[in-house]
């Protein structure tokens, strides 16, 4: 950590967080409220991890805003610099099930963290967003932190720029979601991002999506062009491959663990937040994406995007 700034923050993460309503019985009108956003999640399992955590995004001042802070002060995220809005609603969305699976509706557009923009980030007091940005280890931003809004987008590169400048490091998952925004732009955004960001953690369903490319290899390839000093590729149940933008270092796989497969919702945002907090923590790459192998096999045992996320003594007792 080279930050001019003590680091306060292991992980600190930007984006929209979300209220959950999934249906209970396919075609019945119940619902079983809980909460999703993917840099949500991964602080979440950032700070179950053991983890210093921080998370930067705007709510609405309404009870589903409310919601959402007593869950990140229940699991130890700090939210100093959470911004309410009295003028635009907390982002929601529903899950419902099918013969055809779960499918997800969203009700987000002119949310509250949509309207994010980049002056956000300029407020220079102790508690504001740019004091978090510049005392923390690691910063995370997603793709779907880009997608909300074009406001959106431009604040998590300046995001990016303010927490490399003060030494972090920054992650980026591509986490495509291409209801939100046109392939197109999503290529050009997505390859900015990756050009900004020290850790790259792409899946493979997104980047065939994104690219085309369904090698891990060339995904890896593609992200050190852009910039990325390490990509990370995540392979489902065929675990992940290391590559550094170092030569001297060989690439490696490290193999999935097989487990009963109950509900991956989250499985990814599980896997970035728990890697992250054991790279902030001192773990090599190698270490660290063991760990959180681990964590994401013990996070699909169960159902939602929080509840399964495990803590570390959960990990550390299968590991």
């Amino acid at each position: 950590m080279t930050a001019t700034k003590q680091a306060v923050w292991d992980v600190v993460a930007l984006g929209e967080a979300l209220v959950e309503f999934n249906q209970t019985r396919p075609g019945e009108p119940q619902y079983l409220q809980g909460f999703g956003g993917d840099t949500s999640n991964a602080v979440i399992a950032a700070a179950r991890a053991g983890a210093r955590t921080a998370y930067l995004t705007r709510l609405g001042s309404d009870a589903f805003g409310q919601a959402l802070l007593d869950l990140w002060a229940r699991e130890g995220v700090d939210t100093t610099a959470v911004e309410r809005d009295a003028q635009h609603p907390t982002g929601i969305y529903f899950v419902t099930h099918g013969a055809a699976g779960h499918e997800f509706s969203y009700l987000r557009a002119g949310s509250a963290a949509s309207r994010m923009a980049p002056a956000w980030l300029a407020d220079e007091s102790v508690k504001g967003p740019a004091a978090v940005l510049q005392q923390c280890r690691i910063l995370h931003v997603s793709g779907i932190s880009l997608a909300v809004s074009a406001s959106a987008c431009d604040t998590a590169y300046e995001a990016m720029r303010v927490a490399r400048a003060a030494g972090a490091r920054v992650a980026f998952d591509p986490n495509l979601r291409l209801k939100l925004w046109p392939l197109a732009r999503a290529r050009a955004c997505i390859a900015h991002a990756v050009s900004l960001c020290d850790i790259f953690l792409p899946g493979l369903d997104d980047m065939a999506a994104l690219l085309g490319l369904s090698d891990a290899d060339a995904i890896a390839d593609w992200g050190h062009a852009q910039g990325a000093a390490t990509v990370v590729v995540k392979l489902g149940a065929d675990g992940v491959l290391l590559s550094s933008a170092d030569p001297a270092v060989p690439r490696q796989r490290v193999p999935g663990r097989s487990v009963a497969l109950v509900d991956a919702t989250g499985a990814g945002d599980c896997f970035d937040g728990n890697l992250l907090a054991r790279l902030a923590l001192g773990d090599d790459l190698a270490a660290a994406v063991r760990y959180a192998n681990t964590a994401a096999s013990l996070a699909v045992q169960g159902f939602g995007a929080v509840a399964p996320l495990p803590t570390a003594q959960q990990v550390q007792a299968l590991l």
